[in-house]
């Protein structure tokens, strides 16, 4: 097992303990860009000779940032081949832009992928490549969600702007519009806006700073946790998007660094690093701080509870039960020192 896993449990670090290792493979001779990696998301199985009964998740969105030299790109590696950097490459560019992309969202509804960039967001067709341009911005989109069935997405700005966008309606109805919006910066007096061109029904908030990370909730998708680089942690309704937050939680620090939100498989949790090093969990619900702790000496700056497939009923108390006997809640945690693996026993 790698050194740079570590599992935390109880109040102690154990370097040693038995946590899935990672399997590694070295693919920096297949993927011949210039630029780090932006954005990881699991898919579903789109193969055509994938088992349906199998668990397993066959594909994985990948995308790259982009450069000075060039921009960035969305690739998709098939996890059924070998996982050998002298076969064959499983690893399939499917579009590249002269843009910065920052982040991305597989639709597990349809084969496509909804990317975040410099420029604004879009669909991507992740079997022909073909792009669709749904929101064009002055500021960059850092955090994206996909909800309603693939209907509506969530796009989180850097100027602090939050925008839904509901795509209900027949597509060809729709014809790109532009809506102007107050910028975060706006200085005393000055009538400069913020302006996005966008298709679809559109509904925006704001938060005081750039949005770091949108989650959300599937046991009621009416609701959605947003996090901001001043350290705001807060719960809204897409009913009630224009009237601000309907639940915040305190505690979270937090100035210039993109870190994720986690949430656990029954949304009871939502969890986070702050630039201070802590870990901390907040009650979605009464938005109480539960735990902190600092067990790393960088920024836990990436959460990834274990996913249920659609078909788990988990939020059924025998289904509950089991997984909380089987698996403690727990989650990955990345810090550049390496990974952790959090556990809590009794909550």
């Amino acid at each position: 097992m790698p050194d740079c896993v570590k599992n935390y449990a109880n109040g102690k670090t154990y370097e040693h303990d038995e946590v899935p290792a990672p399997i590694v493979a070295n693919y920096e001779d297949l993927i011949a860009k210039p630029s780090r990696i932006s954005c990881i998301r699991l898919g579903p199985k789109f193969s055509s000779h994938g088992d349906d009964e199998n668990p397993d998740v066959r594909h994985v969105l990948f995308t790259h940032l982009g450069s000075e030299t060039s921009g960035g790109s969305v690739h998709i590696m098939d996890l059924a081949e070998p996982l050998m950097p002298t076969a064959i490459s499983p690893i399939k560019e499917v579009a590249s832009f002269k843009c910065t992309l920052w982040t991305a969202e597989y639709d597990y509804t349809r084969p496509r992928a909804v990317i975040g960039t410099n420029t604004g967001a879009a669909f991507v067709d992740l079997e022909t490549g073909r792009t669709s341009w749904f929101l064009h911005c002055k500021s960059d989109v850092f955090a994206e969600q996909i909800f309603n069935s693939g209907n509506s997405i969530l796009c989180g700005l850097r100027n602090g702007a939050i925008i839904a966008i509901d795509f209900r309606e027949r597509r060809d109805r729709f014809s790109m519009r532009r809506v102007t919006y107050p910028p975060l910066d706006k200085k005393s007096g000055s009538s400069d806006k913020a302006w996005f061109k966008l298709r679809g029904n559109c509904q925006a908030t704001r938060m005081p700073s750039s949005i770091s990370s949108l989650v959300s909730l599937q046991f009621d998708n009416q609701y959605f946790l947003a996090s901001s680089m001043d350290g705001s942690v807060r719960l809204y309704d897409h009913r009630l998007l224009q009237r601000g937050a309907v639940q915040s939680y305190e505690g979270h620090v937090n100035s210039h660094t993109r870190i994720q939100l986690g949430v656990d498989p029954q949304e009871k949790f939502v969890m986070s690093g702050g630039e201070d090093c802590y870990l901390r969990l907040w009650s979605i619900k009464s938005g109480e701080l539960l735990f902190e702790d600092k067990f790393s000496d960088t920024v836990l700056s990436t959460v990834c509870f274990r996913k249920y497939n659609y078909s788990d009923n988990v939020f059924n108390p025998e289904v509950v039960n089991k997984y909380m006997n089987d698996y403690p809640l727990g989650a990955w945690l990345a810090s550049q020192e390496g990974f952790y693996y959090v556990n809590w026993f009794s909550m």
